[in-house]
């Protein structure tokens, strides 16, 4: 499914208090972005009970029941998780993952809130939610009928999103800290092979776990938990960062004047500081020179002479400064010009 425009997880919940309540709501997005936690918290804004149905794990009968004689006629009985009195939010995860003999009993359900004889109550909601193709999850085409019959939504990860709630939820600080410095690792296009990814799910998980030890975890158990959750390169980096925490190490003291670490053994720190180092400048320096600020000028002094420091260190490591992040963005031109004119030497890969 195409759909051009994307929701992060505060404006799909306003999204479905006006819409959902009317109209049946399609989400779309990546496993473990937070999709089946939305609804659930829709509905108890609502104040609905949430029945959750898994498309994957459906067939026909599970929705329209088994057929039972009475009197010269028979008559289909829906199961009692949907067959109720009172109203309800129905959420139908994982529906184009289901076979289309199942779409199909889907498609009075969802239009006309109607299975066989029984309607749902007055008042329920329909909810159906589905990862994408690109996400190497199961899914199966979904009929046209199916699609006309609710509006759809792309659903996108906001790590400012995540980060209040995380807050909130309690999530273990060391993750809350790294995902501060690095944002756009919140989420991770899935493999195509069969590996560990990140996603805000798995960030949790990885706090749970790690909240689980009710103290430090030793390197091995830390790099075990990473990886089993993680994009590889995340959990690399991840370790780094902790590694960096226990060393007293921080891109702000960086600023203040403190030396990169120059010990080969640190040499896994150095590349966490540097590309979080990367991270402030992107975010700080604008990408017009002449809009850049008193307190932004003073930035702009403070990191060429902390990259000229790097260089002595490690002309990779500070070349690696130039490049582009994880989700494509790279520092200002003017300022990569700058530096270059500055530090020639820093132009060999560039």
């Amino acid at each position: 499914m195409d759909i051009p425009v994307t929701l992060t997880t505060k404006q799909l919940f306003d999204f479905l208090l006006n819409v959902a309540v009317v109209r049946p709501v399609f989400i779309w997005g990546p496993p473990g972005i937070g999709k089946s936690s939305i609804v659930q918290q829709f509905a108890e804004r609502v104040g609905l009970p949430c029945v959750s149905l898994l498309g994957s794990q459906l067939a026909p009968e599970d929705l329209i029941g088994v057929p039972q004689i009475t009197g010269d006629v028979s008559r289909f009985c829906p199961p009692s998780t949907i067959a109720r009195k009172e109203p309800y939010c129905l959420f139908l995860d994982e529906l184009n993952a289901c076979s289309h003999e199942v779409q199909k009993a889907f498609y009075s359900l969802i239009h006309e809130r109607r299975i066989a004889e029984y309607e749902l109550p007055a008042g329920s909601v329909v909810i159906g939610a589905g990862n994408r193709a690109q996400d190497s999850a199961i899914v199966k085409p979904m009929s046209s009928a199916l699609i006309n019959r609710m509006i759809h939504v792309n659903l996108t990860a906001s790590h400012r999103d995540w980060l209040e709630w995380a807050w909130s939820a309690e999530i273990h600080p060391w993750v809350i800290e790294y995902l501060q410095t690095r944002p756009d690792h919140l989420w991770s296009q899935p493999s195509k092979r069969e590996e560990t990814f990140s996603t805000p799910r798995s960030w949790h998980m990885l706090s749970d776990a790690l909240k689980s030890y009710g103290q430090i975890p030793g390197d091995t158990d830390l790099e075990l938990l990473a990886h089993g959750c993680l994009t590889n390169a995340h959990a690399v980096q991840f370790r780094s960062f902790v590694r960096q925490i226990r060393s007293k190490y921080s891109v702000t003291e960086i600023l203040k004047g403190q030396r990169w670490p120059d010990d080969p053994a640190d040499r896994d720190v150095l590349y966490f500081l540097v590309t979080s180092f990367r991270a402030h400048l992107i975010k700080n320096l604008p990408d017009d020179a002449r809009r850049a600020s008193g307190e932004t000028h003073q930035l702009i002094l403070t990191a060429k002479d902390k990259i000229r420091e790097l260089t002595t260190i490690s002309l990779e490591m500070a070349q690696l400064i130039l490049g582009a992040d994880d989700s494509g963005q790279k520092l200002p031109n003017w300022f990569v010009m700058e530096l270059i004119r500055d530090l020639p030497r820093l132009a060999g890969k560039h």
